[in-house]
C-alpha cells in the first residue's frame, strides 16, 4: 500500500488491508488534523481492501466529522462499490459522483 498527498488529497495504491492499516490509519489522520475542509480520498489505484482496511476508512470518516471535515472517496474501484452497497456504508460516507449504476443491488 501506499499513500501519497496533502491534508486536501490523498491518493490510496496497493492492498489496504491488516498489514497496511496502521500506516493508512496515520496517514489519514495525519491529514486530518492538519487541513481544513473536505479531505478526498482517491481510491483509484486501490487493488483491494479488507475488513481492516474498511475500518480504517470508517474511522478516518468519524475522525472527520469530530474535526468539522468531511472525507470524500473518489474513484472507488467497482468491486469496493459492491462491498460499500452491500454493507449499506454507501449510505453513510461521501461519494464523489455516486457509485456506478451496476454495483446497486437490483430491486
Amino acid at each position: 500500500m501506499h499513500i501519497r498527498g496533502d491534508h486536501a488529497e490523498l491518493a490510496v495504491g496497493g492492498r489496504l488491508d491488516v498489514r497496511s492499516a496502521a500506516d493508512a490509519r496515520t496517514a489519514l489522520h495525519s491529514a486530518l488534523d492538519d487541513g481544513q475542509g473536505d479531505l478526498v480520498l482517491d481510491l483509484t489505484g486501490l487493488d483491494s481492501w479488507d475488513a481492516t482496511g474498511l475500518g480504517v476508512i470508517m474511522g478516518a470518516h468519524r475522525r472527520a466529522g469530530r474535526t468539522g471535515r468531511r472525507l470524500v472517496l473518489r474513484g472507488v474501484p467497482p468491486q469496493m462499490q459492491r462491498l460499500l452497497v452491500a454493507t449499506r456504508l454507501h449510505r453513510i460516507l461521501a461519494i464523489e459522483g455516486g457509485l456506478e449504476a451496476e454495483s446497486l443491488p437490483r430491486v
